[in-house]
């Protein structure tokens, strides 16, 4: 988050992209930052699925991370 930060602060749109599992602490470190950031969740955990599954992951969720970059800009 605090990278997502730093590249805010300079003007270049950030979006994180995180299972389910981190949501939680997540928050808490947005509120300790006074930062709001815009995030894709995906569903946990990640480590054991295929190459096909995370490919099917990533096009499942390419979109919703574009426009969350763009509408920023």
């Amino acid at each position: 988050m605090h990278d997502m930060l730093n590249l805010e602060n300079r003007g270049i749109p950030s979006v994180g992209v995180a299972t389910t599992e981190f949501i939680e602490a997540a928050a808490v470190q947005s509120e300790a930052l006074g930062f709001d950031p815009a995030y894709i969740w995906v569903p946990h955990p990640i480590q054991d699925r295929t190459d096909a599954e995370l490919h099917a992951l990533a096009e499942g969720h390419v979109d919703r991370i574009i426009a969350a970059l763009t509408e920023q800009a």
